[in-house]
């Protein structure tokens, strides 16, 4: 007999996922949340999670869905280097458009 949920990595992930762009798709309805940047880093945000739930529930997760065993994998250097590019380019992004802002 099967189960409904047993909060598997890849199940809770993929919940995860779901609410995360279920916010970022209701974001244009609260009127001071309207703006592009917001949707954009937001979408980034979004991105992250499903990177997450493909590549770091599957290889650094154990669980029912995952390739996952023994002693943990040590996280790559390229992923901190990515969420910091990520993190400068949001922040550029948003000085220039509050560069560009003010001289309206």
């Amino acid at each position: 007999m099967g189960r409904y949920w047993g909060w598997d990595a890849k199940e809770t992930w993929a919940l995860v996922t779901i609410l995360v762009y279920a916010f970022i798709l209701h974001l244009r309805l609260i009127p001071k949340m309207q703006g592009l940047y917001l949707f954009n880093v937001t979408s980034l945000f979004g991105l992250a999670t499903v990177i997450m739930t493909y590549y770091g529930v599957n290889y650094y997760l154990s669980g029912l869905h995952s390739y996952a065993a023994g002693d943990p994998v040590p996280v790559p250097d390229w992923v901190y280097i990515t969420a910091g590019s990520l993190f400068a380019i949001g922040a550029l992004a948003y000085w220039r458009k509050r560069k560009f802002t003010l001289i309206k």
